[in-house]
């Protein structure tokens, strides 16, 4: 159990993301979100680092759809920041690039640099991957977006650091356990994640959502997706302050309840010092 899973090949922003919050384990490469979390169930690993929201892309919905029936606990949260760079062949030299290959969402974050150099984007599996790619080919016209990791791994020279569009990119873990590790009530600087379906009544999200407001408590994440393809059947994700014994959030989930089919809770965990720098209290 010294092994921490996460979904992609070495040199991912995932493996970046382990190797940066968790030292002392070594990172287990899994080809899919399913099989990292099947290696926390079946004990090959201790934790898995699942990728749950970006500030340029937006929610990962596969998580939001696979955790929730996982069995599995959030024990804790990651930010990583993702610092692109554009990788080649030893001795290549930037006006070698005519190919840039990497995942169709990383290439939709270095539009600029694309167009400086009037490169063909070549859509792949993954960052790590067309890094993998790039160093196997070993064709100067070809370059991969991807982490300085990667860089590492694959044998590539950077070519350009930091070559995102955007200085804030930055990507959310939940770190997951196959055992919830409940801090006690009275630990500052608690989150808990919890899913919830509402009755198929008039006004009852904003009813459900009602109880966090009155009893100050602060939600700083509400998703909504569909369950099972059905329109009618919508589950939300939330991540709000506090602990469920702590008065105030008590109070909001008993009112939640009156309102809705079914209230999990996915974890309780402690806030990432990253949203102290946020401005977080």
């Amino acid at each position: 159990m010294t092994q921490i899973a996460f979904q992609g090949l070495p040199g991912a922003y995932s493996d970046l993301a382990c190797r940066t919050a968790y030292p002392d384990l070594v990172p287990l490469p899994c080809h899919t979100f399913e099989h990292a979390m099947d290696a926390v169930r079946d004990g090959s690993a201790a934790l898995a680092m699942l990728p749950c929201e970006n500030s340029l892309a937006g929610r990962v919905p596969d998580i939001h759809a696979l955790l929730p029936g996982s069995g599995l606990s959030i024990i804790g949260e990651h930010f990583q920041r993702v610092e692109h760079c554009l990788l080649g062949p030893r001795g290549a030299v930037i006006g070698d690039v005519r190919r840039v290959h990497s995942h169709a969402v990383a290439l939709g974050q270095v539009r600029a640099i694309l167009h400086e150099l009037d490169a063909d984007a070549v859509v792949e599996a993954d960052t790590a991957g067309s890094a993998k790619l790039v160093a196997e080919w070993g064709r100067r016209e070809d370059a991969a977006i991807a982490s300085s990791l990667a860089a590492e791994i694959y044998g590539l020279d950077v070519l350009r650091a930091n070559v995102e569009d955007a200085a804030h990119n930055t990507t959310r873990f939940y770190v997951v356990a196959r055992e919830p590790r409940l801090p006690p009530p009275d630990t500052p600087g608690l989150m808990t994640t919890f899913v919830f379906r509402v009755r198929n009544v008039p006004a009852a999200l904003y009813k459900a959502l009602g109880g966090f407001a009155t009893n100050g408590v602060n939600m700083t994440r509400l998703e909504s997706y569909m369950l099972h393809g059905e329109f009618t059947a919508t589950q939300f994700l939330c991540d709000v302050d506090g602990h469920p014994e702590q008065p105030a959030l008590a109070r909001a989930l008993e009112e939640l309840s009156f309102f809705t089919a079914e209230t999990r809770v996915l974890g309780v965990y402690p806030r990432a010092l990253f949203r102290t720098r946020l401005g977080g209290d």
